[in-house]
Order: structure tokens, then sequence, then C-alpha cells
């Protein structure tokens, strides 16, 4: 009876061994995944499409094609416990309707601002709306982040999922009629060129979400495209984002007028409350008053990434731009690109009206943004990089967002 017993018992122990093995050893063999759903229609009756990318670590990204939008990015903290780390809207009525900070889209043709919604190119003035004061911001009032994007390929393998997204932005987009008063008299407006863009999100094993964007014109036009997703590592509607701790890779950042149109000049940032060289909270200097941080109520500025090789043969090697840390969670960002700058925007404009995916009010500072980009208003500086497409040449940047958790954390019990 007792031989029966031990053997009972050991039958069972080895059950219950396996039962909690098993799980754990199928996650681990489990390959990533890419799943399609229905978002929902818009005013014009475009369907909408939601892609939910999810990895062997369990990190999952949704993207929808309104925009090209991430929507949500949650990842673990230092106790395994997963939150969305990104600002964003409920629903698609929301990111149709609202004015919208841009949450998580891609933002075209012209990301940043262009000084008076005004350039010349081989000669010809051209006009675009003036959406952000006098200046023109991230494409006109119906940029890329208000288009429906079509999915050309789901990509789906042992390593990472992704989605491609195309659009074509025809020639004159960049005008809606909305005005300007400082269109000449002859100026055209709209962007030149019919802009063939693809836009491709990839989800790796390693937490590392990838972007990559491709473009090609039929007539030499102006590009700069990037992502604006707005990060809060402790997690989306927690508050504000003072205590995570930023380094930038950039020695030098582009000081703007009252308008936040840079001057032309390249500025050290030693010695200003723009220097992250090394590691500090946000919090230090956004309340300066340092004449650059009254004009962007806080940081909203393009930092000039520390690259080498001359102006003439420009460096654009993969390199790590900027990190971010919540102590709070141990979550820690890592943004790479290929890119010659990055703007660092702290959200200065959120005024609690707008209100997001856990249905918290969104106040200044609550989310922030790395926007992996040219400098702004570079069309009308000849001094800075080109953004300049001609045709036949291929437009072509890519930037990485990894997500990690600190090893070891202060907190922890």
């Amino acid at each position: 009876m007792n031989i029966f017993r031990r053997t009972l018992v050991v039958a069972i122990a080895l059950i219950i061994a396996t039962a909690l093995i098993a799980p754990v050893s199928t996650q681990a063999k489990a390959s990533p995944t890419v799943v399609k759903t229905f978002y929902g229609t818009t005013s014009g009756g475009q369907a909408v499409d939601q892609y939910t990318m999810t990895n062997t670590k369990g990190m999952e990204v949704k993207i929808i094609t309104f925009g090209g939008t991430i929507t949500s990015l949650k990842v673990p903290d230092y106790k395994r416990k997963m939150a969305n780390v990104v600002l964003g809207f409920g629903n698609l009525m929301d990111y149709e309707t609202k004015n919208s900070p841009y949450f998580g889209a891609i933002i075209g043709r012209y990301g940043n601002r262009i000084a008076d919604g005004v350039f010349r190119l081989n000669g010809v003035t051209y006009c675009l709306d003036a959406n952000n004061g006098v200046n023109s911001l991230h494409g006109g009032a119906k940029g890329f982040d208000k288009q429906v994007w079509t999915v050309t390929n789901v990509i789906q393998n042992s390593d990472a999922v992704g989605i491609a997204l195309h659009y074509l932005s025809a020639a004159g987009e960049g005008w809606t009629g909305l005005g300007n008063p400082n269109c000449p008299s002859g100026g055209v407006h709209g962007y030149p060129g019919n802009l063939d863009v693809l836009v491709t999100y990839t989800l790796n094993n390693k937490n590392e979400l990838r972007i990559d964007y491709k473009a090609t014109t039929d007539a030499a036009t102006v590009v700069n495209l990037t992502n604006h997703s707005y990060w809060n590592l402790a997690g989306e509607g927690t508050g504000a984002i003072y205590d995570h701790v930023l380094t930038l890779n950039a020695d030098k950042f582009t000081p703007v007028d009252a308008t936040l149109i840079p001057t032309g000049v390249l500025q050290p940032v030693g010695g200003t409350p723009f220097d992250f060289m090394k590691s500090k909270p946000v919090n230090n200097g956004i309340r300066s008053d340092d004449q650059q941080i009254v004009y962007g109520k806080g940081f909203d500025h393009n930092w000039v990434l520390q690259r080498n090789g001359p102006a003439s043969t420009p460096d654009t090697s993969m390199m790590r731009a900027a990190t971010l840390q919540d102590p709070s969670s141990g979550r820690f960002l890592e943004v790479w690109t290929t890119e010659p700058g990055i703007q660092f925007y702290a959200g200065n404009f959120l005024d609690g009206s707008l209100y997001g995916t856990s249905n918290h009010a969104y106040r200044q500072s609550d989310g922030l943004a790395l926007e992996t980009q040219h400098y702004p208003n570079s069309p009308n500086q000849p001094n800075f990089p080109s953004t300049v497409l001609n045709v036949g040449q291929t437009y072509n940047t890519s930037t990485i967002f990894k997500l990690m958790v600190s090893e070891k954390h202060g907190d922890e019990d």
C-alpha cells in the first residue's frame, strides 16, 4: 500500500509538473503572429483595418490603416506586468475628427514645419496650408495621418512579423483650400510630383519595432517622413513623463524663432537646458526661463545627431539617437535611425481636452515624442541637409524602436 501511495504521489507530481512546463515550452517555441481585424469606417465610407502584431516575447503592437497609426504598443515592466506605452484614441472617429496631435501616425509629405507654408524648388514657388499659425505643419491640414493606407504585404516568419503600407500622394496635396496669406501671386498650390510611398512596420523577437520608409516621385519634390508616437513608459494615461530619463546623442540643436521655425543656426547644447548628452530627467530644464524653452512652452526642438563625414556625403548608417527610461517601471526605450536629426517634443500643447484609450484626459507632458527626421524648414535652409527627392531617386530611411526592461531595479521587492 505504501509503495502504491508513493507511486501515485510521484505520478501526480509528474502530471502537475508537465502541466506547468508545457505552456512555457509551447510559448517559447511559438511563432510571432499578425492578425487582421475590422476597425471601422471613415465618414467618407472607407473601411479601416487593424493589424495586431505579437512576437514570441509577448510584445504587442496594433496598427490601423488610417494614417498607418500605431494605436497601442504593449510591453512588460520589471514585474512582467504588461501596459500600453503609447498615447492614442480608442476609436476611429476620434482619430478622424478630433484636433489630433498626430498620435502614432505616419507624418508626411513633410514632417515638422515649413516657414510661412512656402518654399521654392527649381525656380517655382509652392504654397501649402498654413495650418500651424503662419506655418505649414506635418503636411498641411490633411496630411498622411488623415489618409487610409493600403496593406500590400503581410510579413510572417519565425523571427518577425510585419505589414507594408502603401499610399500614392497626388501632386497638389498639402493644399486643402484652408488658405495661406503668404502665398505670392503665381504660387503653385500644394506639393509637386506624385509621390509613391511605402512604409513597412516590422516587429521582431528582440522587441524591436522597425519602420522602413521608401518613396519615389515623378517630379522633383521635398520629402520628410516620420512617425509621431507619444511615449509614456509608465503606461498610457498614468500622468506626466517628467521623471523619465532621456539621453540624446546630439551635441547641437536648431534654435527657433517665436513661431518654432529654425533660425538656421546649429547651436551647441553645452551650458543650455538642451544638453541631454548625459542622461537626465525630462523635467530638468523644461520650465527654464531660457528663451528657447519659452518659445516652445518646453522642449519642442530638433536635435542634430552626432554623425561622421562631410555634409556632401552624409552619414546615413543606423545609429542610436536616443534612450529613454522610466525609473518606476524599469521600461527602457532605444531609438535608432538613419536620419540626421530627432525632434524631442515633450507634449507641451496637450491641454486636457483629449481623452485617450484608457479614458483619461491627456494633459501637458502626459507623453513625449521622439521623431526621427531631417531638420524642420530644410527646403528654405540651403545649409541644412537636403530634403529634395528627384525623379529616378529613392527616398529610403529607417528607424528602430527597441523596448527593454532594466535587469536590476531599485524598487523591486
